[in-house]
């Protein structure tokens, strides 16, 4: 029996969102950027285009008219939306708190959040009426520990996570699953923005840490996009509302019965359990 050829909204188009696109082509699916950059942009669907069908809009995912523009034309012509993955990002100002341009700091929120948030909200209505879909959103280490010096970059994926988890639980009557991903240390933007800010901002152990995860190349795009892919996918037996590590998470282990038990209770996800007046659930 032939594959149905799914549909794949990415938002950004740098190295993750590229590695995922190429995941996703490889296996036939047709695979649609959305991002602002218009050089960036074009070079990306020009390399995804060498191994399958690939589109590409030029969105601020912070313009709500634009996205739900974009995502319904999206629609009206595939007649599907099966895949959003929200890699759209920015790293924000690095460095104490108070020693930050205040506007920077609005922005990384409002790129980081309020775009994944967005995108979401013009996505969701047509899953809502095909009754399937898959979200995966980008978050990372700065949502389950505080990141010093990097505050709007932490803030900013510890609430993508909680919008994750609500959404999960909004739309699983509707077959939606929704889940974070945490992609590791990877090459990109990111690193290079760290590197760039130097020690004194970064504080003197992060950015030895980048150093030494420059040097080796740092993780690998691929395995996040093997388990954005995953996620996506039926063989992750309808996981939804959780934050998963592509490096550190046993995810390609998750049987039918691991994930019903995992669904059921607080693992990878954020809670406070103190058996007082927060309880882990039966």
């Amino acid at each position: 029996m032939l594959k149905t050829r799914k549909i794949i909204l990415i938002t950004g188009c740098g190295g993750l969102s590229t590695a995922v696109a190429k995941k996703f082509a490889t296996e036939g699916d047709i695979v649609i950027f959305l991002a602002r950059n218009k050089k960036m942009l074009a070079e990306a669907r020009n390399r995804i285009a060498e191994i399958g069908e690939c589109f590409a809009y030029q969105l601020n995912v912070t313009d709500e008219q634009r996205t739900k523009k974009i995502v319904a034309a999206i629609y009206k012509k595939f007649k599907s939306i099966d895949v959003l993955v929200n890699a759209a990002g920015i790293l924000g100002p690095v460095g104490p708190f108070h020693e930050n341009s205040f506007s920077d700091w609005k922005e990384a929120l409002n790129i980081n959040l309020v775009g994944t948030a967005c995108v979401c909200h013009a996505v969701l209505p047509f899953m809502i009426k095909n009754r399937a879909g898959s979200i995966i959103n980008f978050s990372g280490g700065g949502s389950v520990q505080p990141m010093p010096n990097f505050s709007s970059y932490a803030a900013s994926k510890a609430a993508i996570v909680r919008l994750t988890e609500n959404l999960a639980r909004e739309y699983a009557t509707y077959g939606i699953c929704v889940n974070a991903v945490a992609p590791g240390v990877i090459k990109t933007a990111f690193m290079k923005n760290t590197l760039a800010a130097g020690p004194k901002k970064a504080g003197k152990d992060y950015y030895e840490k980048m150093v030494a995860q420059n040097k080796i190349g740092g993780d690998s795009p691929d395995l996040a996009a093997d388990l954005v892919f995953f996620l996506s996918s039926d063989t992750s037996h309808g996981l939804t509302g959780k934050l998963i590590s592509a490096k550190w998470d046993p995810w390609k282990k998750f049987t039918a019965e691991e994930v019903v038990r995992i669904n059921a209770n607080s693992e990878y996800a954020l809670r406070r359990i103190d058996n007082q007046f927060f309880y882990e659930k039966k």
